[in-house]
Order: C-alpha cells, then structure tokens, then sequence
C-alpha cells in the first residue's frame, strides 16, 4: 500500500496534511483534566527516568497502557517541554491514519475518492481538534484504523490473487500497537469490523487465511512483555487493567458522564459540520448496494456501525471514545459528495469547496477560541517563577491535584498531596482523589510518604531541611500559616507560595509544632 507514497502528488498531500494537523498544536495550553493528567504522568516518567511504569504522582497509574506516554515523552525528549511537544502522539498518529486512508483509496478506490476523501476527514472539527488533545483517543483511534484498513487492504489482495504479507503484517502490528495504546478495544473493535465485513460480503473462507501463527507470534512479542513485567511487578495489575477498566467499567453505572443510547449520532452529525451537510443522502437505499460489488463502501458502514453500537451500549460515554468512526464517515460523506458533483450540474464542486473552506476556517476558529477561554491554572506561571524553583524542592498540593502543575513547574519529585485520604467516600467518585488513592495500592511506601493528611503535613512544616517549599492551594486558603505569606503566583481562585530553605526556619514560628498524633494514613 505504501508504494504510493512515491507519488509525488500524493508526497505533497502527505505534506500539507502533517503540516495543517500541527498549525494550531502550541497556542494553547493544555486543558484538565485530561491534558494536565496525561502529560503529567509523561512528564514523571521522563523526569524521574520511568520508561516502563507510568506514574501519577509517583505511584504507578494504570488506567492506560503505555504508548501514548512513551511517544509523548519522546516528543518532550527531542522538542522540548511545549504544548505541541506534549500533543506529538495524538498528531503523528492523526497524521498516519489519515494517510494510510489515501493510500488505501487509491490503491482499492479511485484517486477522486481518496482526495475528496482527505478534505472531508482534515475539515472536520472533530478530526482537527482530536489531533492537536493530548490525550488516549485519537491515538486509539488512529491504530484502530490503521488495523483496520491493512487488514482489509490483505483481505481485498487475497480476493484478488495479489501479495498479502506485508499488509497482513501490518495488521498485526497496529492491533499491537492499539493494544499498547488504550487496551482491548484495540483488539475488539478492529478484529469485529473486519470478520462482520467478510461475512457480510460471504468471504468467510478469507478469515481463516487472515489468521497466522508466526503473525500472532509477533503481535505476543510486541504486545504482551509489558504487560507480564506489570503483572510480575505488581500483582493484581491484571484485575485491576483488564477487570476494573474494561469489563466492570463498560458494564457499570457507577462512572461520570451517563448518557443516552442515541447520544453519539447527534454529537457525530455536529462535531464534523459543515462537511457532514450531505449526511441525507446516505439515507437512500441506493447507497448501500450492491454489497459485495462496493466493498470500500461497505467497509465503512460495517466500521462505523460497529465502533457507534458498542459504545452506544454503556450508560458512560466520553466523545472521544467515537473518533474511530471519522476515518468511514468521511469516506462514506466523499462518496456522496463525488455522486452529487458528477449527477448536477458544474457549479457543484464549487460550492463543495467553499463548505471546505468554511470548515477549515471553522476548525481554526475553535481552537484559537479555546486557546482564548481555557485557561489552565498553571499555564501562565512566569518564568521568574519557573526559574526558582530548584529540582530539589517540594511541592505540596492542599485539597486538590494540579494535574498540570508539575509539567509547567519542572518538578522532578511527587508532591505531598493533602487531603482526607480515610474518606470512607473516595471509591464511590471517578475523580482525582479515586485515581491517587486506586494508584498508592500498588506503591503502599510511596502512598504513605505522598498522601498525607493535615496533621503530617504540620509535623513536616516543623522539621526544616536542606530544600524549597511550594503549597499549592486555594487563594483564600483557611490555613492561618499560610495567611501571613505572599504568594508568587495567583490564577483561577489558587495561589502558590514559596519557602525557601533559608525561610523554611522561621516559617515554622508561624506554625504549631506541638507533638501532634501520627496520621491514621500512616496505619493503612
């Protein structure tokens, strides 16, 4: 498939389309919680040279497997520390899938198709924003679809009686890969699409040919090692990745953001406006015959069919857990769009180019009023403030986790987190409480040392050592030793102080360093 990559035309699609995903990665900074959670944790691993165990806050966080932190401190590693630096896995993988789907188009479609297509799937906001959030979606979607669309490409070659190895390989690479990237999806939702496509078109003889022993051996010897040192390291990972974070919280109602079956069709139809204009036409039944002659078309309604339904039927849903459906979507939208041009009359594929200009103008203006109205609390930390703070100082966070904080402050170590860490409460919430609490499980030491209560935290405050203090808390913060102090920084209803090592001394005048009880979170 990738010979087409020596095209020189298609080179330049491969160049304008890298170059218009990344246009608007750096103006802004990264939102929470999820940017702020999963650049920290990035950024932790880089700092404190963690390359196989992700942590947040110190102690190992699974929720995720690892690629997208891997490529992300890659990208932080050669970049630097920048917000587009951090977005480096979201926008190569965007960037991939997009021109694997080209690729795909010309060699089993039509150049027409493959180019309208590319418009589509680069005017939708949905895609365009999807690759500039550093987050797990995109990521996951681009190796589904990157399964997916080689899986089909070997399958389509078989069928033909042309070479099949190379992309059958690839296949499993991606299915790896989307292993690595967000879990069982990545398996799930690539091998249902591919074997309810080839029943649908009777070409059941082509799974079994699909299936290879060496292929599987390669896909074990990419996939499974982190996995089993995981499970090696730290026992119960396996229940908890696989059983909490796939079966239970698919099947559960105890998660945030409980909606409707239906919800995804509406949030697709407007996400991907004003391309997704010509969506009606899809409703006529000439569009989906014959089956087996239009088996491109066919892939993309099987595909989209399948990723919309299974995460239609969990009462918890997220919008990006849909990106997967923007690769067929914007095929099956370019084919309407092609049969439109061709059947009226010439000043159709004019008015077709000004819908994608206004999307492309549409997709720069909702970033750039993102960059203008979120607001993180530590983006606009100055560097005077950035440049004292020492690798060697400790942060602490009163009441509430900064997932962004320790990212734009450079720090190298866990900060003390306090709260009320016995809150018989803290299992019942999805929120950040649960993810450091889930997390200090697996690293009781690390727990006890950075989860503390106020009391521990006091009897720290009495004992000075060789090292800056930064809190972080609220503005108008109840905690009278804090009142006498003047912030540095202030943003978003929350301040940070510091204390140097030199005022660390007498700062503890304005603290109570009576013997005070140990903290019961030391007995857990």
């Amino acid at each position: 498939m990738f010979n087409h990559f020596l095209n020189s035309r298609f080179r330049l699609w491969w160049l304008v389309s890298g170059c218009w995903l990344l246009i608007t990665a750096g103006i802004r900074p990264l939102m929470l919680p999820d940017e702020g959670r999963y650049v920290g944790v990035a950024w932790e691993m880089l700092s404190q040279q963690q390359w196989w165990v992700p942590t947040l806050d110190g102690m190992p966080f699974f929720h995720k497997p690892p690629l997208f932190y891997w490529l992300t401190l890659l990208g932080i590693k050669i970049f630097g520390m920048s917000e587009w630096a951090a977005r480096m896995a979201s926008w190569s993988s965007a960037w991939l899938a997009a021109v694997v789907m080209v690729s795909f188009l010309r060699k089993h479609g039509d150049v027409r198709l493959s180019n309208v297509s590319m418009l589509v799937l680069l005017t939708m906001p949905f895609y365009f924003i999807g690759a500039q959030f550093a987050n797990l979606d995109m990521l996951v979607a681009s190796m589904i679809s990157l399964c997916i669309l080689f899986s089909a490409d070997a399958a389509l070659c078989m069928e033909q009686h042309r070479p099949h190895q190379r992309a059958l390989a690839q296949a499993y690479v991606f299915a790896a890969l989307g292993l690595l990237s967000k879990g069982l999806i990545g398996l799930v939702l690539p091998g249902a699409t591919v074997v309810a496509w080839l029943l649908l078109r009777r070409q059941h003889r082509l799974i079994i040919r699909m299936w290879s022993w060496p292929l599987m051996g390669l896909f074990a010897l990419i996939a499974a090692p982190w996995f089993v040192w995981m499970e090696h390291t730290y026992p119960g990972f396996g229940r908890y990745f696989f059983y909490h974070h796939h079966f239970q919280r698919f099947a559960a109602t105890g998660f945030n953001n409980q909606q409707p079956f239906w919800f995804y069709v509406p949030v697709l139809l407007v996400l991907t406006f004003p391309v997704s204009v010509n969506v009606w036409r899809m409703v006529r039944p000439t569009f989906y015959l014959p089956v087996k002659a239009n088996a491109i078309r066919t892939l993309m309604l099987v595909w989209m069919g399948v990723v919309l339904v299974f995460f239609s039927l969990p009462q918890s849903k997220l919008i990006g857990y849909i990106l997967p459906t923007l690769i067929p979507f914007a095929v099956l939208l370019a084919s309407t769009w092609d049969a439109h041009s061709n059947q009226t009359s010439s000043s159709a594929p004019k008015h077709a180019l000004w819908i994608f200009v206004g999307a492309g103008l549409l997709c720069l203006g909702l970033v750039f009023g993102l960059s203008k109205k979120v607001q993180s609390n530590s983006h606009t930390l100055p560097d005077s403030v950035r440049q004292q703070f020492e690798p060697q100082d400790q942060l602490v966070m009163l009441d509430r986790y900064a997932y962004d904080l320790p990212f734009y402050l450079r720090a190298r170590h866990p900060a003390w987190v306090v709260s009320n860490w016995q809150d018989p409460d803290i299992p019942k919430f999805d929120n950040w409480r649960k993810e450091i609490f889930d997390a200090a499980w697996f690293a009781p030491e690390e727990g006890r040392k950075n989860l503390i209560d106020e009391h521990t935290l006091m009897q720290r405050l009495c004992t000075p050592e060789n090292h800056g203090l930064w809190i972080w808390g609220p503005q108008n913060t109840p905690h009278p030793w804090l009142q006498t102090q003047a912030p540095v920084f202030s943003a978003s209803g929350h301040s940070l102080w510091h204390i140097s090592s030199q005022q660390w001394k007498t700062f503890k005048s304005s603290v109570s360093c009576l013997e005070m009880p140990s903290s019961a979170l030391e007995q857990r």
